[in-house]
């Protein structure tokens, strides 16, 4: 008689679980290089999402006012405008791998020494340096993601990327603002966390070292072999093309917006807490992580990914002006609910589109041209909104 064997672990279970949460390609989560990616990519969203709950609680300690507060998020954005182009052309000539180690060594280091001054010139310029330093971050793992993955198994791997997003400033700013209460410096020792996934990016992530075909990639130039950076405008100038980056730029602009101001609405307009203004980011947070993780089962049920995209917009639309109008937390939550998830499905299925744009030696100049246009928006909205925020 033929004896079954139980195996130690329910391996098929497992995996069958993954499948049904997140569609026939989440094994992507197995795989180091993208594990890999995902330790980096957990710490580039902080550089703005850990300040949001505590910026009302440093214009004391910094001794600066509530519109002018706002700067360190400007300043954080502000250089990667510049940056990350160069950040892309350096990664599609030399990999991507250099720069993903420097910047977060970097990004760690800034981070980090903003506990030790009060002087807030120094603090703007360490945040400047943050900015240097997320210019190598996130383009460069989207594009690392569209280097290893194709089709459905990226757009899941850009959602799961999202997601791991979405959880950072779920768990990190729920815990700076708990930490603010008991001394400023402390949410700031958070950034430390970058050296050692440093050391891990260095010892785990391998670059492919082969070209995988990309869709796009039989289309020419008009036939030339120009230089690099006039094959990488021609490609931009597409109407396909820059139309898509151009709204990737405006659910930016939404999000940043709220990031910079959360906690001056909450504590100064509902009357709420650092603690709330933190779990608000939170809830948002994770309610983008869990619809980013969609993103590959809806490539793979549409046809088109304009549909799913103008209804993300739609959602962050309404969702937002719930909050804008919330005459407590609790409905400005209901309205965060309703923005995340149209924020995590948009950016997912945008970045996902964005890798495909062009072949592999210039996906890292495409993908970085989308990021540093979303940067620039980042940037001039606090601005924005610090400047509104004085007059009224």
């Amino acid at each position: 008689h033929a004896v079954y064997v139980a195996p130690p672990f329910p391996l098929r279970e497992e995996v069958l679980s993954l499948q049904s949460v997140l569609g026939d390609d989440a094994a992507v989560l197995r795989k180091r290089n993208f594990q890999a990616l995902l330790l980096a990519n957990m710490m580039a969203p902080l550089g703005t999402a850990l300040l949001s709950p505590v910026l009302d609680s440093l214009t004391d300690p910094f001794g600066v006012s509530a519109a002018s507060i706002g700067l360190m998020i400007a300043f954080f954005s502000a250089p990667a405008v510049v940056v990350i182009p160069f950040a892309g052309a350096v990664a599609d000539r030399y990999g991507r791998k250099p720069i993903l180690v420097v910047s977060l060594l970097l990004f760690g280091v800034a981070g980090t020494s903003i506990a030790f001054t009060t002087d807030f010139r120094a603090v703007l310029g360490l945040r400047l340096l943050q900015g240097v330093a997320y210019a190598g971050l996130t383009p460069i793992i989207i594009t690392s993601i569209g280097d290893l993955y194709a089709e459905t198994e990226e757009a899941t791997a850009q959602g799961l990327r999202f997601t791991g997003s979405g959880i950072s400033q779920a768990v990190f700013p729920l815990i700076a603002g708990v930490l603010v209460v008991t001394a400023w410096q402390y949410p700031f020792y958070i950034y430390v966390i970058a050296l050692p996934i440093a050391v891990a990016v260095y010892r785990w992530f391998d670059e492919p070292t082969g070209r995988r075909p990309n869709a796009d990639e039989s289309v020419t130039d008009g036939g030339e072999t120009g230089s690099y950076r006039r094959n990488l405008l021609a490609r931009v100038r597409r109407r396909r093309a820059f139309s898509l980056i151009a709204a990737r730029w405006v659910a930016a602009l939404i999000w940043v917006g709220f990031l910079t101001y959360n906690s001056i609405i909450v504590v100064r307009v509902i009357d709420g807490t650092p603690e709330e203004a933190g779990l608000l980011v939170a809830v948002g947070s994770i309610v983008y992580a869990a619809a980013a993780t969609q993103a590959g089962r809806i490539t793979a049920f549409f046809d088109s990914r304009i549909n799913p995209l103008v209804a993300s917009h739609i959602c962050m639309g309404v969702g937002f002006a719930v909050v804008l109008y919330a005459p407590n937390v609790v409905v400005a939550g209901l309205g965060i609910v309703v923005a995340g998830g149209g924020f995590g499905v948009g950016l997912s299925l945008y970045r996902s589109v964005v890798t495909n744009l062009s072949p592999e030696n210039l996906r890292a100049g495409v993908v970085t041209f989308a990021e540093a246009g979303g940067r620039a928006v980042n940037t001039m909205t606090p601005i924005g909104m610090g400047a509104i925020i004085g007059v009224l």
